[in-house]
């Protein structure tokens, strides 16, 4: 299944001119798209207009844009009150009216008869399900959610939901589309509350319950919240800010689905209805109620986080970097669990959800690993994604800019040590899961290392760079956005480097007063010689793909735009040649360089001599005559 190109600068209508659809329209603007932003009529327009023209004057204030780049974006967004007009030309419909299902209905009913064929649909409800939105429009499987953060020009985090019938090519697109956007997008299943909301609004609502049950002053539970979560705001203050009308519809959605356990508490109904703001301040903290109030928050969260994750909803990595990235807490829920330990958490949870019975269950996989004896929740930074006889592993921290710590290494290692051990694979692609490969270590963790941990770090970081370097596969390292300081030394390892046209490259570690450790030094020197190493490395000024391709060190340029396709294709060439025949003449490349003429000649005609011994050898050349593909079995 394919569709119009969703790269800038196609369209992407954007329906409704609120606050949320007017910060859409803003960051597709800013990523390149054209944007057509509807409402009903000119005086909605006008103040979305005012909205994104408001934040653009506070950017040029904060020196985060110029007065040209405003107008340059600001000439992206047109504005209409026809729905035929917005989506008519559109590679991508987002729906940003009100939580109203039958008024989305009937707007995706007119999107329908206008939008063109194989344009993707979608809606950033946050309380409303996809699957029933979706019922009755002509193509279900290009229909999916978008759930932006306010402020949704600048919050960086993006759930994107599949409905029952949305096809996984879309949600792929969708994905793409919001790492344009400069978003960090998270797959999350259709589901009351989504992945962030189903443990958020009800923390909101449980520091109304220990108001209400005087477990606690308000000033109190402000506190403790600012404190667990690393926030500048604690429930009562946020819901001053934001509206305490929407944790109170939120909750109650929520309630409608999960039950009694979600129910909004009397006091934040009250609160509602007599349409007042918290007063919170009036009140002083007393530091002696604070561990209860911690204990019912810490409950309350890793309970609900837990349990989203059994029913599938979202995986624990994106609950984590939904609560870091959309609502900027320090730490999610599941790095929460673990630095309190699982037994400490399960006692926690158990004793939140006593009252409740089936309406707050307890996971079972959280009861399961603690009967195991595990201390932490098991959290991926490495992926492996299998595509034939392809695989790709995936660096998986796009929220840090895929950057490299102690975990990351290890669990590259145990990836790269799986592989060797399957016949089935026949070609690696060592990637980012965004389109960003590594931008460096990670130095929230480099900062507090001293010179035995260094040596540590950067011989552990050696040890995986062997192991890529020593695979019995070809593995091919596709650069797209950064690859810089240990990312780089990373890709260097690999057989051959592809990069995305929109690439930079670089050793910057001088600039932080280090220098290479992995052996990218190394390994960059007996590629492109001393000199030019000297220059990338002392300056630490990166390079543009096509610059690395010129000094020797890139083997192809690829567009941005299908730079993974590419790669695939080109990975699926060299699984289809002779496993044996591709294997071991990768073992006399890397062997023959360092060895003199005459030992490496000697090592290579050995080498293709025992091909001649192999079943495939037999199989090619048979195929050959016979004018036919072979089908090699690496036997």
């Amino acid at each position: 299944m394919s569709g119009p190109t969703l790269d800038p600068p196609a369209v992407v209508a954007v329906l409704g001119a609120g606050n949320m659809g007017s910060g859409i329209a803003q960051a597709c603007a800013q990523a390149g798209f054209t944007v057509w932003l509807r409402d009903l009529d000119e005086p909605m327009l006008a103040r979305g207009r005012g909205l994104i023209q408001k934040t653009l004057e506070g950017a040029i204030q904060r020196k985060k844009t110029t007065p040209a780049k405003r107008d340059e974006l600001l000439g992206r967004i047109h504005y209409t009150t026809e729905v035929a007009t917005a989506v008519r030309d559109a590679s991508l419909v987002i729906e940003a009216i009100f939580e109203e299902e039958s008024k989305k209905r009937e707007l995706f009913e007119e999107v329908a008869r206008h939008v063109p064929a194989g344009a993707i649909v979608a809606t950033n409800t946050s309380s409303l399900s996809v699957t029933r939105l979706a019922e009755g429009f002509p193509d279900p499987e290009r229909f999916a959610g978008l759930h932006f953060f306010f402020p949704a020009a600048i919050n960086k985090l993006l759930e994107v939901i599949g409905g029952t019938r949305t096809s996984p090519e879309t949600i792929r697109r969708l994905e793409r589309f919001g790492y344009l956007l400069r978003k960090i997008p998270i797959e999350v299943h259709d589901a009351a509350g989504f992945a962030v909301n189903r443990f958020f609004v009800p923390y909101l609502n449980e520091a109304t319950r220990l108001a209400e049950e005087n477990v606690a002053s308000l000033a109190t539970i402000e506190e403790v919240g600012r404190e667990l979560f690393g926030t500048t705001l604690g429930p009562f203050e946020l819901m001053n800010v934001t509206g305490v009308t929407i944790a109170f519809h939120a909750e109650t959605s929520l309630a409608a689905s999960f039950g009694r356990a979600y129910a909004p508490s009397a006091r934040l109904e009250e609160q509602f209805r007599a349409a007042q703001p918290w007063a919170w301040k009036e009140t002083r903290v007393e530091p002696e109620k604070k561990t209860a109030v911690r204990e019912r928050f810490l409950g309350l969260v890793l309970g609900i986080a837990c349990e989203l994750v059994e029913e599938g909803v979202a995986s624990p990595e994106a609950a984590d970097r939904g609560a870091t990235v959309g609502l900027r807490w320090k730490q999610g829920p599941f790095a929460l669990l673990s630095e309190v330990g699982l037994s400490e958490g399960l006692r926690l949870v158990e004793s939140i959800a006593r009252p409740w019975g089936d309406s707050f269950p307890v996971a079972p996989s959280l009861r399961e690993r603690v009967h195991r004896g595990e201390t932490r929740w098991p959290m991926r930074v490495i992926r492996i994604d299998r595509r034939g006889p392809v695989a790709w592993v995936l660096l998986d921290r796009p929220e840090v800019l895929n950057s490299l710590n102690s975990e990351l290494l290890a669990q590259l290692d145990a990836a790269f040590a799986e592989l060797h051990g399957d016949p089935e694979v026949r070609v690696a692609v060592l990637a980012g899961s965004s389109p960003m490969f590594a931008a460096g270590a990670d130095i929230a963790e480099m900062a507090r290392k001293g010179i035995s941990d260094g040596r540590e770090f950067g011989f552990a970081g050696q040890a995986v760079c062997r192991r890529i370097e020593e695979s019995r596969m070809p593995v091919i390292a596709l650069v797209e956005g950064y690859a810089l300081g240990g990312g780089l030394e990373l890709a260097l390892c690999a057989d051959f480097i592809l990069a995305a046209d929109t690439a930079q490259l670089g050793l910057p570690e001088t600039t932080v007063g280090i220098h290479p450790g992995f052996g990218g030094a190394t390994r960059l020197t007996r590629l492109i010689g001393r000199a030019k190493t000297k220059y990338l490395v002392f300056t630490g000024v990166p390079v543009t793909a096509p610059e690395a391709a010129r000094l020797g060190f890139v083997v192809r340029v690829v567009p941005a735009a299908t730079a993974r396709e590419e790669t695939q294709a080109l990975a699926e060439m060299i699984a289809s040649r002779a496993p044996l025949a591709v294997s071991w003449v990768k073992s006399v490349i890397n062997r023959g360089m360092d060895s003199p003429l005459d030992a490496a000649l000697r090592l290579e005609g050995e080498s293709a001599g025992h091909t001649f011994a192999t079943s495939d050898r037999t199989e090619g050349m048979q195929a050959f005559l016979e004018r036919r593909a072979p089908k090699f079995q690496g036997k």
